[in-house]
Parts: structure tokens; C-alpha cells; sequence
């Protein structure tokens, strides 16, 4: 899927499916999210059809976009869900999926949120320290609600990405180091009536599009799965992780069954074919699934830079100046050849921070109040906003091909501080 597959240009103007961009500007304003229903369930289909007749559950990982709508779509498609908060937790329960498909990961699960967990009867913790390991068997002791866990194994394989969004390094954050996993699923399997060992867990790193990454560490998981055999502890399932990249620009992503293909090789090879493979794909479920749709403020030219001012900002699509993300950068509908001069622009915010951007050195050809669309949003666009410089965040919109609706209206300015109190006497 490319960036412009569900949004495509007709009659010169760009479409949300079959919803001409400019109709959503104009009934609901900018900037806005707008989604792509069919991207998202094409999107699916590759996992869906690269697993063919393998038990493999797929959890989507919610991280990406949260929206409820997107949550439902795929819990009706038969997706789990990988969360990574109690607040996860409770959207995924709002919709009415099924917790037993959820696994829980991150670093930092409170008390809270392991008793909403147990009491929800999820699929599996994905353990990321020992000392959570501990936590969690106290909670499931005092509960009565012994914890079906995974250790998080951090394999020390480089996925070959952005150090902010790498994850299987031994000085990264997550996971347990594989040298100590060992031990730690020994304690674990000894935490009887507690604890109950079903599975292991890796997530290297995002935006991966090689296959090598993962099958080195899918090499030492297979190993480290042979040695607890040996000990007599058996695991149920394997859990890769997600991780796969999508087309911002020129990229190749890898395919799901490229993916799965060596996956099973090699599961088979080692007699392990009979483990249920968990994945938590993110990014590719509906990085390309979504655009944010934004409009020219100002145009500035200084010696040095031709600025676009847009009224979409940092606090709408973070990606950029968190990450040094590129993200494609298209007039809704280009003026006429003979109208507008085609100049180099950076494409920036309202907000107070010279870190305020959204892309740069694109040529366009673009006038004041003119309507762009920055592409490849679905992923880490709202679910990373914030309301900062009290910036009201954006409008969500689905669209299914000639219909829409709005899935999360604009916030309004008075919402943000409506819970907010002054010193009183």
C-alpha cells in the first residue's frame, strides 16, 4: 500500500476514498485526521492471508491510533490487541473485545493496572523486568487470579532504525537481557498459583523493513525455548513483536508473509511448529491508512527560507521534530501552472517553538489558504497530540467510500481547561 492507495487524485483534486478533501475542510475544518476504512481493512488482509492455515493472532498494536472507531473495525475483523496502559485496557473493553486476546506489555505496569488486567482475565503479561515479575505475583496472590505471563526478552539484535524507536538493544529500556531470561523463567515457573508461564516475547525495534533483524532474534528465542523445554518448562506461544515499516517516501516495507514464511521455516525446522506466533503490528495497520488535512495561514519569504504557515502544528503530528520524520507533503488541489510559482517551503506551525515543523524543503506550488495534506498519518499522528500552547487537538473523520462520519469531534478551547480551578480563599 502507498501513501496516496486510498487517496487518490480525481479531476485534479485529492479524495479521501471516494470524498473529495476539500467537502471535509469545509464541513468539519482544519486541521483534521482523516481516515481510510478500506486501507485499514486492506491492510489486514495481508496478515490475515500471509498466516494462512497457522494459528497466529494478531494484536494490534494500539500505541499507533487509539481511536475507538479503529479499535472496532479491527476487533470486527478477528484482530487482538496489544495494549501498554490500564487507559488501553479500557478502550479495548469499551469496544467489547475480547480481553482473553489482549497481551499487556510495558515497562512500567502499575498495581492498578495489573488488577484491571487479571480482573479482566487478559491473554498474557508480557513481563519486562524481574522486579515486575515480583509485583505481578503479589497482585495475582492477593487477587486469587493466578497471571498467564510471558518474559519480555530483549535479544540484542540491532533492527537497523531510529534510536528513539529502537527497542532489542541491551541498553534499551525494555525487556529482559537473554542471558538472564533464563533464570528469570525458572523464578517464574516457580511462583505456582500465581504466576503461570504460557509464552515468550521479543519486539526489537518499528519501521523495520529487513527480514535478517528478526530472525536473529528469532534465532536465540528458538534457542532459549529448546533450553526450558529441557527443564520441563513448556511454552505455548511466541510473540515477535511488531515492528514492520510502512511507505513514507521511497521505502520497501517488508511483507507480513515474507516475514511469516521464515518465520515457519524455521519454527518447523526446530520442531516448535506447534507454537501459537503472536504479532503486534502497529504502524502497518494504519500508518497508511490516514492523512492530516491542514490549511495555508500564511505564506513567508526571508532570505534564507520560504516558510508555509499551516494550522496544523507540532502538537497535531509530533513525528517530525520528535523523530526527524519525513512525511510526504501534497497540495489538495494545485493551483493552475500559470497561477503560482513552484517555491521551496518549510511547512510549520502556529506554536511558539522554532521545533514547530512539520516538513521541509518541499517544492510546492501554494497560496494562502490553500489546503494540504500531510500523508502517511494514521500512526503516532492523534495518538501522540497534544494541547499544547492550549491548541484545541484536531477533528477524526472515517471515511467509507462516499460516506463519512466524524469519529472524534474537534475539541472545543473551553474543554481544555473545563476541569481546571483557581486558589480560592
Amino acid at each position: 500500500m502507498t501513501p496516496l492507495s486510498y487517496f487518490p487524485y480525481r479531476n485534479g483534486t485529492l479524495h479521501a476514498e471516494a470524498v473529495p478533501l476539500p467537502k471535509l475542510a469545509l464541513e468539519f475544518g482544519t486541521p483534521s485526521f482523516v481516515y481510510s476504512r478500506n486501507a485499514l481493512r486492506e491492510a489486514w488482509a495481508t496478515y490475515r492471508h500471509a498466516a494462512g492455515d497457522r494459528d497466529v493472532l494478531v494484536c494490534y498494536g494500539m500505541k499507533a491510533n487509539s481511536n475507538l472507531a479503529i479499535l472496532n473495525e479491527f476487533k470486527e475483523l478477528g484482530a487482538g490487541f496489544d495494549i501498554v496502559s490500564g487507559g488501553e485496557l479500557a478502550r479495548v473493553l469499551a469496544v467489547g473485545a475480547d480481553p482473553a486476546q489482549v497481551v499487556f506489555s510495558g515497562v512500567g505496569k502499575q498495581v492498578w493496572e495489573m488488577q484491571a488486567a487479571l480482573r479482566a482475565g487478559v491473554k498474557c503479561f508480557n513481563v519486562e523486568s524481574e522486579a515486575e515479575l515480583d509485583r505481578l505475583a503479589a497482585v495475582a496472590r492477593d487477587l486469587g487470579l493466578p497471571a498467564r505471563a510471558s518474559v519480555r526478552v530483549n535479544p540484542d539484535v540491532d533492527a537497523q532504525t531510529h534510536p528513539y524507536i529502537s527497542t532489542g538493544l541491551k541498553e534499551n529500556k525494555f525487556g529482559i537481557p537473554i542471558d538472564r531470561a533464563e533464570a528469570v523463567y525458572r523464578r517464574a515457573a516457580s511462583l505456582k498459583g500465581c504466576i503461570e508461564v504460557v509464552g515468550v516475547d521479543c519486539h526489537i525495534g518499528s519501521q523495520i523493513s529487513e527480514v535478517d533483524p528478526y530472525l536473529g532474534a528469532l534465532d536465540k528465542l528458538l534457542a532459549l525455548i529448546a533450553r526450558l523445554g529441557s527443564q520441563g518448562i513448556e511454552l505455548r506461544h511466541l510473540d515477535l513483536g511488531g515492528g514492520l515499516g510502512i511507505r513514507y517516501k521511497d521505502e520497501q516495507p517488508l511483507a507480513p508473509r515474507a516475514l511469516l514464511e521464515r518465520v515457519f521455516e524455521r519454527l518447523d525446522a526446530s520442531g516448535l511448529g506447534h507454537l501459537q506466533v503472536v504479532l503486534e503490528p502497529g504502524r502497518s495497520l494504519v500508518g497508511n491508512a490516514g492523512i492530516l488535512l491542514t490549511r495555508v495561514q500564511y505564506l513567508k519569504h526571508n532570505d534564507a527560507r520560504n516558510f508555509a504557515i499551516v494550522d496544523a502544528a507540532m502538537n497535531d503530528l509530533l513525528r517530525p521534530t520528535l523523530y526527524g520524520a519525513w512525511h510526504d507533503v501534497v497540495a489538495v488541489a494545485p493551483p493552475p501552472p500559470d497561477a503560482v510559482r513552484a517555491n521551496v517551503y518549510d511547512i510549520v506551525g502556529p506554536v511558539c517553538e522554532s521545533g514547530d515543523w512539520l516538513a521541509r524543503d518541499r517544492r510546492l506550488a501554494v497560496r494562502q489558504d490553500d489546503l494540504l495534506a500531510i500523508l502517511s498519518a494514521g500512526a503516532y499522528g492523534f495518538s501522540m497530540a497534544s494541547q499544547y500552547n492550549t491548541r484545541a487537538r484536531a477533528a477524526e473523520i472515517m471515511v467509507d467510500a462516499s460516506a463519512y462520519r466524524v469519529v472524534r469531534p474537534r475539541e472545543t478551547i473551553e474543554s481544555l481547561f473545563s476541569g481546571e480551578s483557581t486558589w480560592a480563599p
